[in-house]
This record gives structure tokens, sequence and C-alpha cells, in this order.
């Protein structure tokens, strides 16, 4: 891995985070333009991590599938499956930017996208989208154990809830330091 070449990893920028659904990141708007900056800036650097639901609970193993018996409206069966794509901005930059998909919070379970990065000899992941407490938690998190270096840009992540929202960049910032760097967009776009 060279901690010279870098990647924007955008997670789950998707309709159904985006829009009047259950799950609903209603401060998504707030890191919307920092997000759309970057990967427009970028989209040959790009990849956008999506979280796509089953069809149905049993299609998944142990608490996921609990997991979806608690929100069955969310399973693909239900919810009108546009939703599951990137927000509009976003997928228009596909191609050159790249989708890779996930059942679970991390990206980093079925391998592919590690596979991917340690192709093109990529050492530094910067990471924007949502939700900071859970998927870029979980993607910032996998990519330390994988010995990528992070820089997570604090005003281009977002969550449903502030409180664990700022308890995770507390958490990535101050017990992780030597693998993350949290920074603002505009201070790490300044570098270019």
């Amino acid at each position: 891995m060279n901690p010279e070449r870098w990647t924007h990893l955008c997670v789950d920028m998707q309709r159904m985070f985006a829009e009047d659904t259950p799950w609903q990141v209603t401060w998504m708007p707030k890191v919307f333009d920092q997000v759309v900056e970057i990967a427009t800036r970028f989209p040959e650097r790009t990849i956008f991590t999506r979280f796509v639901p089953p069809s149905a609970p049993e299609e998944l193993p142990g608490t996921w599938r609990a997991y979806y018996e608690k929100w069955p409206m969310m399973t693909t069966t239900q919810l009108d499956p546009v939703l599951v794509d990137l927000v509009p901005d976003l997928k228009r930059l596909v191609p050159p930017a790249r989708i890779f998909d996930k059942r679970t919070y991390s990206p980093w379970t079925n391998g592919r996208l590690h596979s991917a990065l340690l192709h093109q000899d990529i050492g530094t992941l910067v990471v924007t989208g949502g939700e900071t407490d859970i998927c870029v938690l979980a993607a910032t998190l996998g990519a330390i154990d994988l010995g990528y270096k992070v820089i997570l840009l604090k005003d281009a992540v977002c969550s449903a809830t502030d409180q664990t929202h700022d308890a995770s960049l507390e958490l990535l910032s101050k017990r992780f330091s030597v693998q993350v760097k949290v920074m603002n967009t505009e201070e790490w776009l300044s570098s270019f």
C-alpha cells in the first residue's frame, strides 16, 4: 500500500437515506455540497458504497434476520428499488466513479473492495458519507484493521443523531489518531 495514493470512499449516499423513508438521515443535506464537491472534482478516484437490503429477512443470517424483521418496509420487496440507488447528483458520476454494494455496515466483509484497492496500490482513504456512527464508523475501523491511512472529513459525514455523531468523531480523532486524521473538507482540498 502506498500512503501517497488515495481514493475517496463515499459511504451510502443513497436515496433511501436522503428521502422520506424510516431510515432518512435528516441532516444529510448539510454535508451534501461537500460530498458532491469532492466526488465531482475527483470522480475517477471516487468509490461509492451502497447498503443493499435483502428482498426478505430470511436471506440473511443471525441478527441481520432480526434486523429486517424489525424493518420489513426496508426490504427490497417492499421498498421502491430506485431508493437503493445513489442520489442523482452522485449517480451521474458513475462511471468513472465506481460502486461497491454491501449487505452489512462494513464494505470490507466480502473482500472485493480491499482487493480492488490493493490492485491500485491505494494506501489512503478519504472518507465521506453517512452515517457517521454506523456505516462510516464500520468502514473506518475496517480500513484501520487493513492498514489504510484514513482522512475523515468531519463536515462531509452525517448522522441522524448528533450525540453519537459527535461521539464517533471524538473516538476516531482521539483513540485512533495515528491511523485517522479528522479534518474539514476545505482544509483537505487546500492541499491540492
